[in-house]
Formats: structure tokens, sequence, C-alpha cells
């Protein structure tokens, strides 16, 4: 489950409201497979993904890494990011960012610069599905983060966005899992979904656990 932290905080009208919950954000203890992300004026703490989310992590970051702008690096470890001009502080599941911009690698802070992203990619779980579509949707696009994916692990299919502006993204295109899907420039590739889906349990199919008929 989600672990929100509630801080009080104004609509705009205090400009430290959003740099006390990065003060605090930046202090906080998160318990090992868990993280923490300022969401809606809040810190929330999320558990980290399932195992074979992993798996599909490694996928997206194999596939993409050929097709990176110059200069910039793609992975999955933990990072937290603070958008420009949204009062927000995410950590994505997949992260590209150019490696000599100071603000977003070269730095020893643990808060990063989110205006030097090229590329982000959530995988939604039942606890944080709600975040990682309207609210993380909004918030990357107006943030100008070139493109969003969201793999959403429930519904089994993914969503790619481009063409961020004030208003939010300008263009998406959806493709169930299995099939490939576009990633517009900076990348310009095909990402194939195939096996992204979620692995059957070995008693799945087992039927030596069925109920035997009755007699």
């Amino acid at each position: 489950m989600s672990l929100m932290l509630e801080r009080s905080t104004t609509s705009g009208t205090d400009p430290h409201s959003f740099e006390a919950l990065l003060d605090a954000l930046d202090e906080l203890r998160v318990p090992d497979g868990y993280k923490a992300e300022i969401i809606r004026g809040n810190i929330v703490v999320s558990p980290s993904s399932k195992a074979y989310h992993l798996d599909v992590m490694d996928l997206v970051c194999d596939q993409l890494r050929p097709h990176l702008p110059d200069g910039h690096r793609i992975g999955s470890s933990p990072a937290l990011y603070v958008l420009p001009g949204v009062e927000r502080a995410y950590g994505p599941d997949i992260h590209s960012a150019h490696r000599q911009t100071r603000q977003t690698r070269r730095t020893t802070t643990s808060l990063l610069d989110g205006a030097g992203l090229s590329f982000v990619a959530e995988l939604t779980s039942s606890p944080t599905r709600e975040d990682d579509l309207p609210d993380k949707v909004d918030a990357y696009g107006k943030a100008g983060v070139p493109l969003y994916l969201i793999l959403d692990m429930q519904e089994e299919e993914a969503t790619v966005l481009w063409g961020p502006s004030p208003k939010g993204y300008e263009g998406s295109f959806t493709k169930p899992f299995g099939e490939e899907l576009h990633i517009p420039a900076p990348f310009d590739c095909t990402l194939d979904t195939s096996g992204f889906q979620a692995p059957r349990e070995p008693w799945a199919d087992d039927e030596s656990t069925e109920t035997p008929p009755a007699r």
C-alpha cells in the first residue's frame, strides 16, 4: 500500500512550501523496498516494483540504449527528480538524462534536476496506478520531459506520450503488450513489448491441485 505523509502546503502562494517538502524528503529515511515522492503537495511512500517488473525494466533499457541521444544514459536505479514548474518530485522506474549535466548526473545531491531528462517510464502497480496515470502524465508533460512511457501492468498495455507543452502532452499512442510500439524522437525507434506480461505462476496450469470430482 502507499503511505502518505500529510504536510500543509498552499496553492502557489507560499514559495517556501515546496522547498520545505524537498528538505523533508531529502532527510527522510525510507524503508528498504520503498520509494518516496512528492505528489500533490504530499510526501508519498510506496512499495518498490515487483520482481518481474525488474526484468521488464531491463528489456526496455536494453532496447532503447542503442538509440539514446548523444551523451545520454538510461537506467532503472533509484533516482529522485525535481520537476521544474510543477512542484513535483518523482522517482521514475526508468529514466534517461545527459550524463554531463551537473544537476542530473554529475552532482552529490540526492535531488536531481528534472530539466535534464529526455525520457521517463513508469510501471504501474495497484498502489501507484492512480498517480502514474493522471497526475504524472500531466506533470511530466508540463515540466517538458520529451517522452513518457507508461507500462500499465494491470491492463497489459504500453502508452507513449510525446510533445510536452504548458498544457501537457500533445500526442499519445497505445499498444497491447506483445506488439511493437514506436518511440518518437529523440529516440525514434521501435519498442518490442513481448515478454512484458506478468508470468504465470507454476501452479496455474497444475491440474493436480484441482479438487477431485465427488464420487
